[in-house]
C-alpha cells in the first residue's frame, strides 16, 4: 500500500515563502515582548489529561486530541474497560492552549523563577475542531503572562506590550481596538438584575453570543430559558446604559450596591485611564459589559482586541488568580494575553504583506563538473561570506538557468554569483 502524501485532515504543509513570513512576524512579536522584560520559556505540547479536563478550558475541553496509554499500562487499562470505559485508556493529550500547561510549568518550577515571572511563550496548540477556511487543528499561539503580581500593573503592561507588538506588525491601519471587562462585573450584573446566581455560567454562555445574535437574540434566548421578563429587561438596561468610557464604568459601580462590583469597576476604569495616558501612542480602550471570554479559569479582568473591519477578535486574555492553586494548593496572582497569530497572519498575508527583503542573501550557482579543488575554493568563499553574516544558498546550475535565477530573485537572492570550471 503506497504512503499517503497529503497531510492529516485539519493539518497543513507550510511552504518556504509562507514560513518566511511567519518567522518574520514571530520575530517582530518576540522582540517587542523581550523589550518589556518577558523571558522566553517552553512547556511540552503533551499534557496530563487530568489538567486538560479540569473544566477550566470551556468548550475547548471537548476538542482535545487524547493520547492512549502505552505498553503494559495500555494492556492493564484494556482489561479494565468494563469498569473505566474508553477514558481509562487515556493518560495525556495535546495541549489546546498555552495557559494550562504554562500554569503547570510555573507550579513545578516557581522556586527557580524570578518574581514576578514574566513568561513569553510561542508554540503550536491542537484542537480537534471541524476544519474550514482559516481554521486548522494545529495552529500557533503567542502568549505573554505575568505571575506573582496582584496589582493591575500586570494588566496594563500586558495591554501595552500586546498593542505595541500589533503596531510593529503594521496592524494600526486595520483599526484595532482593545475591549475590557471584569468577570466580577458580569456576575454582579446578573445578581443585580435578579437572575439566579447559580445559573450565572449558563447566562454568560448566552451573553457571549451577543455579537452574533444581537441584543434581541440574547433577550429571546434568556426568555426561552425561563427567566422573568423583568429581570431580562433590567439586565438589558445595564448593558445598554453603561459601556465604552471609563466614566461609564465608574457610574455603573456607583449604581450597583455591591463592594466587589465597585472594586472591579474602579479597577477597569483605572486600567483604561492609565493606558490611555500614554503620550507616545494613541490607544483606543473601550469598556464592554457583555465581554465574557469563554475560558472557565478567568477570575477578574478580561480583555480582547478586535479588528472592526474583520469582525473578529485577534487577541484575548485576562486574570486567572486561582489556576496555580489547583496545582499547589496556594493561589498565585496570574494574568496573560494571547495573540491569535493565525488570524494576524491571514490578515497580513491576504493583504499582500511581504517581509522586508534582506540585502544579506547571496546565491552561488556552480557549473556541473568543476574539480574538487575548484569546489574547495568556492566552499571557502561561501564560508567567508557566512562568517560576515550573509545567508548563502549554493546549488549546481540548472539547465534552464534563467528560470533558476528568477526563482532565487523572487526569494530575495538579489546577488547571484556564478562559478564555472575554468
Amino acid at each position: 500500500m503506497p504512503f499517503i502524501k497529503k497531510p492529516v485532515t485539519g493539518m497543513r504543509d507550510i511552504l518556504p515563502e509562507e514560513m518566511e513570513l511567519r518567522n518574520y512576524l514571530m520575530g517582530v512579536i518576540r522582540r517587542v515582548y523581550e523589550s518589556y522584560g518577558f523571558s522566553a520559556m517552553e512547556a511540552p505540547i503533551v499534557e496530563h489529561i487530568e489538567n486538560l479536563t479540569s473544566k477550566q478550558g470551556g468548550d475547548n475541553e471537548k476538542l482535545i486530541f487524547k493520547i492512549m496509554k502505552r505498553g503494559e499500562k495500555l494492556s492493564e487499562a484494556g482489561e479494565a474497560l468494563d469498569t473505566d470505559g474508553l477514558e481509562g485508556l487515556v493518560d495525556s493529550g495535546l495541549r489546546y492552549d498555552l495557559t494550562v500547561p504554562l500554569s503547570r510549568y510555573y507550579a513545578n518550577n516557581q522556586a527557580k523563577l524570578q518574581k514576578p515571572f514574566k513568561a513569553l511563550q510561542m508554540g503550536p496548540v491542537f484542537r480537534a475542531d471541524r476544519p474550514q477556511k482559516g481554521r486548522f487543528r494545529q495552529f500557533m499561539q503567542c502568549d505573554i503572562d505575568i505571575f506573582g503580581d496582584p496589582t493591575n500593573l500586570a494588566e496594563k503592561e500586558l495591554i501595552l506590550a500586546t498593542t505595541e507588538a500589533l503596531s510593529a506588525l503594521g496592524m494600526d491601519k486595520y483599526g484595532f481596538k482593545v475591549y475590557i471587562n471584569d468577570r466580577r462585573i458580569l456576575f454582579g450584573m446578573i445578581e443585580y438584575a435578579g437572575l439566579p446566581a447559580e445559573d450565572a455560567e449558563k447566562i454568560l454562555i448566552v451573553l457571549d453570543k451577543a455579537d452574533k445574535i444581537g441584543p434581541e437574540g440574547v433577550d429571546r434566548e434568556l426568555s426561552e430559558l425561563g427567566y422573568e421578563k423583568a429581570s431580562i429587561e433590567k439586565l438589558r438596561g445595564i448593558l445598554d446604559k453603561y459601556k465604552d468610557s471609563s466614566e461609564s464604568v465608574r457610574l455603573m459601580g456607583a449604581e450597583i450596591p455591591n463592594y466587589d462590583i465597585r472594586a472591579a469597576c474602579e479597577n477597569v476604569a483605572d486600567i483604561m485611564e492609565s493606558v490611555s495616558a500614554l503620550k507616545e501612542r494613541s490607544l483606543d480602550l473601550c469598556f464592554d459589559p457583555k465581554l465574557v471570554r469563554g475560558m472557565g479559569y478567568y477570575t477578574g479582568t478580561i480583555f480582547e482586541i478586535r479588528c472592526e473591519s474583520f469582525g473578529s477578535s485577534i487577541c484575548g486574555g485576562g486574570r486567572y488568580d486561582k489556576m496555580i492553586g489547583r496545582f499547589t494548593g496556594q493561589d498565585v496572582p496570574a494574568a496573560g494575553f494571547s495573540i491569535g497569530f493565525e488570524r494576524i497572519f491571514t490578515i497580513l498575508s491576504e493583504a499582500g504583506f511581504k517581509p522586508p527583503k534582506s540585502s544579506d542573501k547571496l546565491a552561488i550557482l556552480i557549473e556541473k563538473g568543476v574539480s574538487p579543488e575548484r569546489l574547495g575554493e568556492i566552499f571557502s568563499i561561501s564560508a567567508k561570506e557566512r562568517s560576515e553574516g550573509k545567508r548563502v544558498f549554493m546549488a549546481y546550475m540548472a539547465k534552464n538557468k534563467k528560470f533558476q535565477k528568477e526563482g532565487l530573485m523572487s526569494e530575495g537572492y538579489e546577488e547571484i554569483r556564478e562559478f564555472y570550471k575554468d
